[in-house]
């Protein structure tokens, strides 16, 4: 049975953009619910968050990669991408929002625009898209839309490059219940009727058609990359000009070279979430392409007749980095089934092809790699992936990249948020003040207050777990890179020593009993216990050797039960952002498919000792 062949009237390409938690996903559910891209009685109709499909996605509720879906609307077809809302995935909103025209951005009728809202714009105006405006949630009790509105326009001021930038339509919803209006309701309530009419009217009014430029040779931006089972690689992009056929010759070509010519064996739209194989694609639709084995992000599929490159997709320096290196404990290779040099490079090598805001280099023995990311949650997602697929590493502390500007040492800066209750007020102003951040806004909301602060990637490195500790795990923190500064001056460590394991052996309560008045214990009775290993975090500035395998010797004259009445205080567990926050210079954290381990770079207490002294000798000299 032959395939049809497809060609709109016309295309619309948008992106969604937000920050964290402001609705983008749960929009996007609505946008392929009403339009009927699912059937009465397939699974997704019930489901939420649709679109974040990915375990790690749903288990943070944030998206972590960019994907892209298509629903219909009046003979229009509108191709949805769905961005992250954290800057630590903007490379993801980088190599995706050149494939849009428009673009709508959703705030959070109560919190109003927050960091990553200022980050997402400024990328979406850079692209010159057309912004539609939803204010979403107007359903919360202390939803204060006008108020945002009136913020979010200043930040348009502050953001935009020409007056068109100005110019934006405002819209009012309530994501969740699949409602969205052009007035904003005197009063909301769920009885209220409503659908996503107004919005799709708004899309085909204010973002411009992109089927157009049929006729001129093909020519199409690779902005990601996907694999299929059965056909191999694909290459996805939006088509700038020109169409294309199933079997038809295309050229790959980078910075004006050609690196190959091949043929489009295959050929598939989105409508859904699926691909759906067609015999021809055609001018301002998203597609993906087989027959291309080795390709990369930001090169261009053409006619072999007009090899011309399009502008390459440009991405914002990443700022932290880390060793990753094959994991060295006594314990490796008991819990994963990836883990040597060589495996390690070929996941990594595979990650920095679609992931585009990372950086990957290999040290000169060739053991380890220096992996550079947009942020702690960046490079942690990252590990998290590689647990999950079976691989054991060891991981460095992250440390902050500097930059040479002008002749002087630079370090990245981030403006911070922090929204949180008012009686939390002084601790968290106690711990930015040790941290030498520079308060720059202070509003207060009834009991909530919202500080904002100037502060080094430096010094911020470690505070998320430390905040959610103080708060009780009520404060939303959020950053913003405001751009590299000429280096400040560097806190000293404000975590108090470990606990180290003396022993090898197996965790006994007598020994845990008499170690928790050290401090805080991380392991638990039966635990598996190797010499080096941080088994804790003590009350004082140095470590503390400790032995907690040791059971208690039993005599004639004393009963088995006899001295162990003090209770036991359950463990402390760490999640992986908690470690990586958590470790110091000296340290790693051993990552394996079943557990998160703290221990020494040296694991010889004899040997720590020695090399802490030469440390200290060669100071003196210095």
């Amino acid at each position: 049975m032959k395939r049809v062949i497809f060609v709109y009237m016309e295309i619309r390409n948008i992106a969604i953009i937000a920050h964290v938690d402001h609705g983008k996903t749960t929009l996007v559910d609505a946008m392929l619910k009403q339009t009927h891209t699912f059937r009465d009685n397939q699974k997704e109709m019930g489901e939420t968050l649709i679109m974040d499909s990915n375990d790690l996605e749903r288990e943070k509720g944030i998206t972590i990669l960019a994907k892209n879906t298509a629903v219909f609307y009046k003979d229009t077809k509108i191709n949805i991408i769905d961005t992250p809302g954290h800057a630590d995935f903007g490379g993801e909103v980088e190599r995706t929002i050149n494939m849009a025209s428009g673009a709508i951005l959703l705030v959070d009728a109560a919190e109003g625009p927050l960091p990553q809202t200022k980050f997402v714009l400024k990328k979406a105006l850079q692209s010159h898209l057309k912004i539609i405006l939803i204010i979403n949630k107007i359903d919360k009790k202390d939803a204060r839309p006008d108020e945002v509105l009136s913020d979010v326009e200043s930040l348009f001021l502050e953001l935009a490059e020409h007056e068109r930038h100005l110019h934006f339509t405002t819209l009012y919803a309530v994501g969740r219940d699949g409602k969205v209006f052009l007035d904003l309701p005197d009063r909301y309530s769920s009885d209220l009727p409503g659908d996503l009419s107004p919005l799709f009217e708004t899309i085909l009014n204010e973002v411009p058609n992109v089927a157009k430029d049929k006729d001129k040779p093909f020519q199409m931006l690779i902005s990601t990359l996907d694999w299929d089972n059965y056909v191999g690689r694909l290459c996805i992009g939006k088509i700038t000009q020109g169409t294309l056929n199933k079997n038809q010759n295309i050229s790959l070509v980078q910075e004006g070279k050609v690196i190959g010519s091949y043929k489009a064996q295959k050929l598939y739209t989105y409508e859904g979430l699926q691909k759906k194989e067609v015999d021809q694609v055609t001018s301002g639709d998203v597609v993906a392409i087989a027959g291309i084995a080795e390709l990369n992000i930001g090169q261009t599929v053409t006619d072999p007749s007009n090899p011309v490159s399009l502008p390459s997709i440009k991405v914002e320096e990443p700022t932290i980095k880390i060793t990753i290196g094959s994991n060295t404990s006594p314990f490796a290779g008991r819990e994963g089934k990836l883990g040597t040099s060589r495996q390690i490079k070929e996941r990594l090598m595979k990650e920095k092809q679609t992931n585009l805001g990372l950086k990957i280099e290999q040290d000169s023995t060739g053991a380890n790699f220096t992996v550079s990311g947009r942020g702690e949650l960046h490079l942690s997602v990252l590990i998290e992936t590689m647990r999950r697929e079976g691989f054991e590493l060891q991981v460095s502390k992250p440390q902050v990249i500097y930059k040479k500007i002008n002749g002087v040492m630079s370090e990245p800066y981030e403006e911070v948020t922090i929204d949180c209750e008012k009686k939390f007020m002084g601790e968290l102003t106690e711990e930015f003040g040790k941290r030498k951040g520079e308060m720059l806004d202070m509003v207060t909301s009834g009991n909530n207050i919202r500080l904002k602060y100037k502060i080094s990637d430096n010094n911020l490195l470690g505070i998320r777990s430390i905040l959610m500790t103080k708060t009780r795990g009520t404060a939303i923190m959020s950053t913003y890179l405001l751009g590299y500064l000429p280096k400040g001056s560097k806190i000293d460590s404000i975590r108090n020593g470990a606990l180290v394991a003396v022993k090898p052996g197996e965790a006994m309560t007598y020994g845990l009993v008499n170690a928790q008045d050290r401090g805080i214990l991380f392991v638990g009775p039966n635990t598996q216990i190797y010499e080096g290993m941080v088994v804790g975090v003590g009350t004082r500035e140095f470590d503390v050797e400790i032995n907690v395998c040791k059971e208690k010797k039993l005599t004639n004259n004393r009963s088995a039960g006899e001295g162990t009445s003090i209770p036991l205080t359950p463990a402390t567990e760490m999640s992986l952002e908690q470690c990586l926050d958590f470790i110091a210079e000296d340290e790693y954290l051993e990552v394996t498919p079943l557990n998160l381990r703290i221990r020494k770079k040296i694991l010889s207490i004899t040997q720590r000792r020695v090399h802490s002294r030469n440390e200290k000798s060669q100071a003196s000299i210095n």
